[in-house]
C-alpha cells in the first residue's frame, strides 16, 4: 500500500452569525441565536505550484473576507442560499466551501475541507474538489449562493 503525500495549507476565521433550525422538535435551537462560528479552510493536494504554494494564501483571505460579509451579523435562515435547507452547521461548511473553492481553482490544490465550529466544543464539516460541483456522495446539490449583495 502506497501512502499519498498531500500538501495542506489552512486559514481560519471567526464572525458572528445567526440562525434558527428548521427540524422538527429542535428545542431551544429553534430560536433565533447567535455563535461566534470558527471557519477553518484546509486545501490539499499532492504538488505545489512554480513559487512553492499550494494556494495564494492572499486569495484565499480575500475569499474569507467575502464570505465574512456576507455572513458576519446575518441570519443565515433568511439568506437565499439556505432556503429550503435546515441551516445547520453541517449545511453551513458546505455552503463555505462552495465559496471558497473558487479561491484555489488555478492552482495545484485538489481538496477543501471546510470546519465550521459553532462552539469549543461542537464542529461539523465538508470536504470536496475545488474545481467544479461535487454532487456529494448522498446526491446532495451543491450550496446555492446567492448573488452576494446582502439583500437576500
Amino acid at each position: 500500500m502506497t501512502t499519498r503525500m498531500t500538501y495542506r495549507t489552512t486559514v481560519t476565521r471567526q464572525f458572528v452569525a445567526q440562525h434558527y433550525l428548521t427540524v422538527p422538535d429542535p428545542g431551544p435551537e429553534g430560536d433565533l441565536h447567535s455563535h461566534v462560528f470558527s471557519v477553518e479552510a484546509a486545501f490539499g493536494g499532492p504538488s505545489l505550484d512554480d513559487h512553492d504554494y499550494l494556494v495564494d494564501i492572499d486569495e484565499v483571505r480575500a475569499a474569507l473576507d467575502d464570505a465574512e460579509a456576507r455572513y458576519r451579523d446575518a441570519t443565515l435562515n433568511d439568506l437565499p442560499e439556505f432556503e429550503g435547507y435546515n441551516p445547520s452547521v453541517e449545511r453551513f461548511a458546505r455552503v463555505l466551501h462552495d465559496r471558497l473553492a473558487p479561491a484555489a481553482a488555478d492552482g495545484p490544490a485538489e481538496t477543501l475541507r471546510v470546519t465550521v465550529w459553532e462552539d469549543e466544543a461542537a464542529a461539523a464539516g465538508y470536504e470536496g474538489p475545488v474545481g467544479g460541483a461535487d454532487p456529494g456522495a448522498d446526491g446532495d446539490p451543491p450550496a446555492r449562493r446567492g448573488d452576494g449583495d446582502g439583500d437576500g
